[in-house]
């Protein structure tokens, strides 16, 4: 195990547990205390925790891993999703990307596209994303557009009025959608209110919605609604994703690709 995955993994056992203890944490990486004990001070340093006498707690009151700790989650079948995604961009398209992992691959899926490679623009990308938008804008054949706003640090993403009034100015024709949670009868939620007001504008702004999400997020809820199933074109997801739940989303009116 690398020392990435080590503190992947402690941050995963951090957010279960809503604490960890050094001996505990040693047991489950199957590593010494002492180990443990120097990962969660180099942690604790990068504000990703706060060191207590015995082991560690979540750093804030609300706490959520950043985005660079969630991107190896599911990472075969993000890519397997993203691919799939970008194969039903076509070219010349406005195409609305939101934060997340998920959409991250999209757009390196979009990005690596022979048929994409030339054109002015090839693609125009709409994204609140800072990440997104750092990767895509070095390739001159696509066109970006960058919403204004506040940046969350921990998902690179930009909300707030000045999101929104960006997004109420442009037509979209495909809004692809990252999302914590998504249930055909509850709709595509996101844990924080502030990313499912903008993602709420992206998907009205847009004559498609597609919905790019692993198989652990379907047929579950988060807090914040960012729209209901009926508002959803395509769910491409994995093949994890159950017989009935995918008979559910089908019955809402929504395409369910797995790949």
């Amino acid at each position: 195990m690398t020392r990435k995955e080590r503190w992947q993994r402690l941050l995963d056992l951090l957010v279960e547990r809503g604490g960890l203890e050094v001996e505990p944490a040693a047991e489950a990486l199957g590593v010494s205390a002492a180990t443990i004990r120097r990962d969660l001070d180099q942690l604790a340093e990068q504000q990703l925790l706060v060191r207590t006498r015995g082991g560690a707690v979540p750093h804030g009151v609300s706490y959520e891993l950043p985005l660079r700790y969630r991107s190896t989650r599911r990472a075969a079948e993000k890519q397997r999703i993203s691919e799939a995604v970008a194969a039903l961009v076509a070219p010349g398209e406005v195409v609305g990307l939101t934060g997340g992992t998920t959409t991250t691959e999209v757009a390196r899926a979009l990005a690596a596209r022979p048929d994409l490679a030339t054109g002015s623009p090839a693609l125009t990308v709409v994204t609140n994303a800072l990440n997104i938008a750092g990767e895509l804008v070095i390739r001159p054949q696509f066109k970006i557009v960058l919403t204004g706003g506040v940046a969350r640090p921990q998902s690179y993403e930009l909300t707030g009025p000045l999101a929104q009034q960006t997004l109420g100015q442009l037509t979209v024709d495909t809004a692809v959608v990252g999302v914590d949670a998504f249930d055909p009868a509850d709709g595509a939620a996101t844990r924080h209110e502030d990313e499912a007001a903008v993602n709420h504008l992206l998907c009205e702004r847009a004559r498609r919605v597609v919905v790019a999400a692993d198989s652990s997020k379907l047929g579950v809820r988060a807090f914040a609604r960012i729209c209901p199933a009926a508002a959803v074109d395509v769910l491409v997801t994995d093949t994890g994703l159950a017989a009935e739940v995918a008979a559910r989303f089908e019955a809402a009116g929504v395409q369910v690709v797995r790949v």
